[in-house]
């Protein structure tokens, strides 16, 4: 009984490995995109130029983060890390701005801040015996009220109310890795000895991680980031 249980651990284990090692496969290809796109003049100058462009990418994220959630147990592994990839690199093209906007030093002491604060918060989400999925609905529904403040802010243009959904925004993605981190833990242990299914689902786990990443740093970037001259 001991060996067994010993055994799902390693796996429970091995599959969060999984999912870190795929969650950072794609952010540093989000990473080496962006900054590559923001070395080339015409193809930023194209991209933000056209708002029509940009809204078509949007759009195209949303596709594709909806697809690869919806038709996971279709999808065959390489597809879904396809999906994925392609994802990562479509978020490096639209943050591609930053580079332009703040400083490179700004840039990576942001990403060194926000690396630790999701590897603190993911550990406790991982370890804690707590329930965490009130946490996460009440965090869920702040972030949908987020996303309804910035839209409205994009008419009234306040800077207050932008730093205020920007404390916000950082708080409810630090939480949301800690829920997340704990409901990827438990579709692991559901997901034991599933084969490809685990790997699929693992591919699921990485992107909602990387979105719970990529939105804290972008929001914690609004507080860090020193602007260019």
């Amino acid at each position: 009984m001991y060996e067994t249980e010993y055994t799902g651990q390693n796996r429970i284990i091995d599959f969060m490995y999984g999912v870190y090692g795929l969650m950072s496969g794609a952010l540093a290809v989000t990473a080496i995109t962006a900054y590559y796109v923001s070395t080339i003049p015409n193809i930023s100058t194209t991209l933000f130029a056209s708002p029509m462009l940009m809204t078509l990418i949007f759009v195209g994220q949303i596709a594709l983060v909806i697809g690869l959630s919806a038709m996971i147990q279709k999808l065959t592994f390489p597809m879904a890390l396809s999906m994925f990839m392609v994802y990562a690199i479509s978020v490096g093209v639209t943050t591609s701005l930053i580079f332009k906007i703040y400083t490179f030093g700004s840039i990576v002491q942001t990403f060194a801040v926000a690396a630790g604060m999701f590897g603190v918060t993911s550990i406790f989400g991982y370890l804690t015996g707590a329930d965490l999925s009130k946490l996460g609905n009440v965090m869920m529904m702040a972030l949908w009220g987020i996303i309804i403040a910035l839209v409205v802010n994009l008419w009234l243009q306040n800077p207050m109310i932008d730093l205020l959904l920007s404390a916000v925004g950082v708080v409810v993605f630090t939480a949301l890795t800690a829920y997340d981190t704990q409901k990827i833990k438990q579709m692991g242990q559901h997901m034991m000895g599933s084969g490809q299914m685990a790997s699929k689902v693992a591919v699921l786990g990485a992107l909602t991680l990387y979105l719970d990443f990529i939105n804290l740093f972008l929001f914690l970037l609004r507080f860090m980031g020193r602007r260019r001259d």
